[in-house]
């Protein structure tokens, strides 16, 4: 069977949302050249400051029910954006009723997957209870953009067993934003309610590195040496000129990190983590020269000094790079790795590698054609002619593969096992 044909693409789509929002900071700033006695915010919130205070308690009512039909905590978020901006440019405290105004006036709604809603990756969920027999439940994250190409992850629980279409779980229509509990030296730890699906959760942007986006999440679960596991996603901070790669770590059931990836082979996009350590150290696949993918190991999962060179570019489908999918899987055969490449008119394909098990810096085999491929209703969009994911899952010898379409929407597909490892050589 030709390598493109062993996937069979599923009728189920996911599409941007423009009825999700979350309440991000707006603040106004002088134009260049000109100078003022007082901060452009400084004079905005002279004149909050200014409002009588019936005519606040009439503003406050009227953001209530119009931003609770969309915003979890609309108010407690509102207040907390006044408080930042607070401290940062040394505005005048306010009552808490004035606050939450000042805080509607320094803050916009913005609809953080309106434009595009691509670049998915899976994990299994840690409840797998209420399921039919060979059904599995699935987190999957999202890249969303909305308003100026600002990207956020977004997330989804999705229910599948081989041989059936993906089916979506309740979303809920209020995003719940992260609470941050410390911000510190570039590192950041928040958390949600504990009651809350992740689906109903946004992570926006909060570091400066990650002004313009946090983009393309490769989640994975790692299992530790004593067998207990966690989560990780390795993913993009982009700034608006700068890109790095940063990690996020559950550190408990709703607590999380998110800090940059440091060393001398950090330095790229597309950081992928294997899903345990190899001979009692960490491994990750990255692309430090925007060409090749390298295997690199490392006592630190945040810092990657170390790199040997994996895969080169050889087929026509990856002239120009190739890089990872998503973490690699474990197998009985070893590790599967999917890869995207790079062609023609920058169009992307995915591949698959075979990498040995205890040795993963030994390829054993390679897709010498793409496994995936742009179809013909698949070519337009964003960015057109561009197949693409961060991760997949193997259940029941069956391959389980989101992936975006032409950096706009996402769709499904599913491959036998046994056909992917036979399209290798």
């Amino acid at each position: 069977m030709p390598a493109g044909d062993i996937f069979d693409i599923m009728n189920f789509k996911l599409r941007p949302d423009p009825t999700r929002t979350v309440i991000r900071p707006f603040v106004p700033g002088d134009p260049d050249g000109v100078s003022k006695s007082r901060s452009r915010p400084q004079r905005i919130a002279d004149r909050i400051a200014a409002i009588p205070s019936d005519k606040v308690e009439r503003f406050r009512s009227l953001l209530a029910q119009p931003l609770a039909e969309r915003i979890e905590e609309p108010e407690l978020h509102l207040a907390q954006h006044y408080e930042r901006l607070r401290t940062r440019h040394g505005l005048a405290p306010m009552d808490p009723a004035r606050a939450i105004v000042a805080g509607a006036f320094f803050s916009q709604e913005y609809a953080f997957e309106s434009a595009a809603l691509f670049n998915p990756s899976l994990v299994l969920h840690p409840d797998q209870t209420g399921l039919e027999p060979r059904e599995v439940r699935l987190i999957m994250s999202l890249r969303g953009i909305g308003e100026g190409h600002i990207s956020s992850a977004t997330f989804r629980i999705l229910r599948w067993k081989p041989g059936g279409e993906p089916v979506l779980e309740a979303v809920n229509a209020r995003a719940v934003m992260p609470t941050i509990e410390c911000e510190a030296d570039d590192i950041v730890t928040f958390s949600w309610p504990g009651d809350m699906s992740p689906s109903d959760a946004v992570l926006f942007p909060v570091l400066p590195s990650q002004r313009q986006g946090i983009e393309d999440l490769r989640m994975v679960t790692f299992t530790d040496d004593d067998g207990s596991s966690r989560l990780f996603a390795t993913y993009t901070a982009f700034s608006g000129s700068h890109a790095r790669s940063e990690m996020l770590e559950m550190t408990k059931h709703t607590s999380f990190t998110l800090r940059p990836l440091t060393g001398r082979c950090a330095q790229n996009k597309g950081m992928a983590l294997f899903p345990r350590k190899i001979d009692g150290r960490f491994a990750m696949l990255g692309r430090l020269d925007n060409e090749n993918l390298y295997f690199m190991q490392s006592d630190d999962p945040y810092h990657w000094d170390a790199a040997d060179l994996l895969i080169e570019p050889e087929h026509d489908w990856e002239i120009i790079q190739i890089g990872n999918c998503g973490s690699p899987i474990e197998i009985d055969q070893g590790w599967l790795v999917l890869t995207h490449g790079v062609g023609m008119v920058r169009s992307y394909a995915i591949g698959a590698v075979l990498l040995d098990r205890d040795n993963p810096s030994r390829v054993l085999a390679r897709t010498a054609e793409p496994i995936l491929s742009p179809r013909a209703d698949e070519r337009g969009g964003y960015v057109p002619n561009v197949v693409y994911s961060c991760g997949g899952i193997v259940h029941d010898r069956t391959l389980m593969l989101p992936y975006a379409v032409a950096d706009q929407y996402t769709a499904f597909a599913t491959a036998s096992l046994d056909k992917v490892l036979a399209a290798m050589s």
